[in-house]
């Protein structure tokens, strides 16, 4: 408890963009978010006041972070299981704790539990030689999805395998690995929930994502032409999912929808996800918020849209290299050319293809949404207006 407010202290492992934004949403709770960072630099670190730099692999370093915090939650999926699960024996309260993290963390572990559950899946098998690769193959047909189990985002630890022998190398990496099979797919989805350790779901709308080289570049809400039925089908998912798991915070259920109508869970996230950013000024409660109250086990906000449709589109580094040459002239004359369209920059370098920021903007007709949050991202990240 923060002895100058009353208030109870959360403190978030890791310090990127969803650590910072966090921070934002716990200001007008009371709060200042306590951060462990990976360094003074990191995003969340130059905006926050309470921050210790450490090793998130170092179970000595969460401990002491620890200290002080009535409740203990996460930027990434990478602190070790092991070490939560000690935390967690040790009194400290981390929500989402390690029985439910620990299928964020592996997805052959997810993947063998979604399946227990009868959750619908991409057909899957763990493998480890290039014959088990091969009978897989042969089964459900190529070319193949190869993911590491452990590790990978934004296309990272992904593979697209035409054949058995072209993942010899990789199969003789030491990686473990999973094998899934190519879906057919109309679209790629998103049901964003929150549940807290009462027991209380609350679901936003279910959105389109859309990829561009494993990266996500934009998300629409609600997903267009969505059938209703299909929209309640995903929602009733996750929520079901974060029960089944025990997940406590935000849960983003990335999904697959299939040519022939049917809903497929791709990945799972425990915190906030890239998928809900619009919810900043698109839901009268952000996720960053709402991971908040529900870490604390408060009631949690209302998911209501703020306006018809909503579009996110991220903010990728351009060709300027690691310095952000420019930047502040771009920002200058987004603003004079889209006045209502949102900023949010994540205080780090540029560097070509990756996430820098992201801009939203809302109304009520969608190409002309989508269209402007698109031409101030794409202006954002190389100058270039139309």
């Amino acid at each position: 408890m923060d002895a100058r407010t009353g208030l109870p202290v959360v403190g978030m492992v890791g310090a990127g963009q969803l650590a910072r934004m966090t921070h934002q949403a716990a200001i007008p709770l009371g709060q200042s978010l306590r951060i462990l960072a990976d360094s003074a630099e990191d995003g969340a670190a130059v905006v926050a006041s309470d921050v210790l730099v450490g090793d998130y692999r170092s179970l000595e370093d969460l401990r002491a972070f620890a200290v002080g915090c009535d409740v203990v939650t996460w930027d990434h999926e990478h602190v070790p299981n092991e070490h939560i699960a000690a935390l967690e024996a040790e009194g400290v309260v981390v929500r989402p704790g390690p029985a439910a993290l620990r299928f964020a963390q592996d997805k052959a572990q997810m993947r063998r539990r979604l399946t227990e559950l009868g959750v619908p899946c991409p057909r899957w098998a763990p493998i480890a030689t290039v014959e088990a690769l091969a009978s897989f193959g042969d089964e459900v047909g190529w070319p193949v999805i190869v993911k590491a189990a452990r590790g990978g985002y934004d296309g990272k630890g992904v593979w697209v395998i035409a054949a058995a022998e072209d993942a010899t190398e990789l199969l003789e990496s030491g990686t473990g690995l999973i094998v899934e099979e190519k879906v057919a797919l109309a679209r790629e989805l998103a049901a964003d929930v929150a549940r807290s350790p009462w027991g209380q779901g609350a679901v936003w709308p279910v959105v389109e994502t859309v990829q561009q080289d494993g990266i996500c570049v934009e998300v629409i809400a609600p997903a267009p032409e969505l059938d209703d039925e299909l929209a309640e089908q995903a929602q009733e998912l996750a929520l079901r999912i974060a029960d089944e798991l025990g997940v406590v915070g935000v849960l983003a259920v990335e999904l697959f929808e299939t040519t022939d109508g049917r809903l497929l869970v791709n990945e799972l996230a425990m915190r906030p996800h890239n998928s809900a950013h619009w919810t900043i000024e698109g839901s009268r409660t952000s996720q960053f918020e709402q991971h908040l109250r529900a870490v604390l086990d408060y009631p949690l906000g209302s998911t209501e849209q703020t306006a018809p449709v909503v579009v996110m589109a991220n903010l990728l580094g351009g060709p300027d290299g690691v310095t952000p040459k420019g930047i502040d002239e771009r920002v200058h004359h987004c603003f004079a050319h889209w006045p209502d369209v949102k900023v949010h920059l994540y205080g780090k370098g540029f560097r070509p293809g990756r996430k820098v920021g992201h801009v939203t903007a809302l109304g009520h007709d969608l190409s002309e949404v989508r269209a402007r949050a698109r031409a101030a991202a794409d202006y954002l990240s190389n100058g270039d207006q139309s």
